[in-house]
């Protein structure tokens, strides 16, 4: 299980909350273990970056409803999340601290990031890299760890970076203009490095303007059990590098599920359809069925009719936050023959005269195989 605290705890908000509720929340908790108000405090550091990590999932709807729908292990389970220092969080947060603390996006310090009322060095981040990965159900079962290629930008080798000589370095340039009211001093950002306070002093070749390079990077990560079609999981850190030393962004992986051999999937549940011959659903039987782990053998009681399903418990795919598993669901589908031999007509014949093979006034009242799988799933 995670050792993280639930988002909602860590900024005190309740699910329900509104995204102006959660971003108020955010502010309170980051004013209070902001590093620059608690120096050399590394519970408040840590207090401080926890809050930023609820945030950035809260904040955002798409991954706010995959955090409500599978927890902490949704996000990634893979090492994915949480910022490494005030610089990251700064990154991806300035404008909010800048609303926090005051005097823009650099109010407040954060270690040589500008303050005394202008916005600071811009930290441009990497963009973000996309990945689709095919799991079979037997991956999904219990997990999988994957190698990925991808091409990624990445600082050419040689590449090297000097301080920008228009800003020194500041990201920001002032000018003082003189008007009916007194001088006037106006901050904004540098136009020759875009407020970086850095620029490509060597250019190896092959580099684009910001001395990256693509190159192709093998990528580990472990998949967590249970995940399904559609679910996006990130790899912080693992996307292109950011221009100019900048943070790099994230590796999004999208889940692909192979179709199986056998078994169809509902939910955590999974479905096997078994063929057995009609002697076999009248008189009865033991049968062997797959599971995801290895072969069972199940009874299948005299008078069993067509669409009967069996469920097997604990025998289907496992939450991907929980320990619960689904069950397996053995649908039994009578095989009824299309070419059958003189003799085999003549008993045929025989039978369909008798009693027992004409269908009474219970049997015409049994539930249908869609009307139990309706039972099974609930709608």
């Amino acid at each position: 299980m995670s050792s993280k605290r639930d988002y909602y705890e860590v900024l005190g908000v309740d699910k329900n909350a509104s995204q102006q509720e959660i971003k108020k929340a955010y502010r309170k908790v980051a004013m209070k273990y902001h590093p620059d108000r608690n120096p050399n405090d590394k519970d408040a550091e840590e207090r401080f970056k926890e809050a930023a990590e609820a945030y950035e999932v809260l904040s955002d709807e798409q991954k706010k409803a995959r955090y409500d729908r599978f927890g902490h292990a949704g996000m990634g389970g893979m090492g994915g999340g949480g910022f490494s220092n005030a610089e990251d969080i700064f990154s991806q947060f300035g404008d909010i601290f800048g609303d926090i603390f005051g005097g823009g996006r650099g109010g407040g310090g954060f270690g040589g990031f500008g303050g005394g009322g202008g916005r600071g060095r811009t930290v441009r981040r990497g963009s973000n890299l996309r990945v689709r990965v095919k799991l079979t159900m037997e991956e999904i079962a219990n997990g999988a760890h994957k190698k990925i290629k991808v091409k990624k930008l990445v600082p050419a080798d040689g590449v090297q970076y000097t301080t920008c000589t228009n800003c020194n370095g500041t990201g920001q340039v002032r000018r003082v203009q003189s008007t009916f009211l007194g001088q006037m001093q106006t901050v904004s950002p540098c136009g020759r490095c875009g407020g970086t306070g850095q620029m490509v002093g060597q250019k190896p070749p092959g580099a684009d303007e910001n001395g990256l390079i693509r190159k192709e990077e093998i990528v580990e990560i472990d998949i967590p059990a249970g995940v399904e079609e559609g679910l996006q999981l990130s790899v912080r850190g693992k996307g292109n590098a950011g221009p100019m030393n900048g943070p790099a962004g994230d590796l999004i992986i999208l889940i692909e599920e192979q179709p199986h051999e056998h078994f169809e999937r509902r939910g955590q549940d999974i479905i096997y359809n078994l063929p057995i011959a009609f002697a076999d659903a009248a008189l009865g039987t033991m049968v062997e069925v797959p599971t995801l782990e290895k072969n069972v053998k199940i009874k299948i009681p005299a008078g069993t009719q067509p669409g009967k399903i069996f469920r097997l418990r604990d025998k289907g795919l496992p939450a991907i936050n929980s320990y619960n598993k689904g069950d397996l669901l053995v649908a039994v589908n009578v095989f009824v023959p299309k070419k059958i031999s003189d003799r085999e007509r003549e008993l045929l014949e025989e039978l369909r005269t008798a009693k027992s093979f004409h269908p009474g006034e219970a049997e015409k009242k049994d539930k249908g195989f869609f009307d139990r799988m309706r039972d099974v799933f609930g709608s």
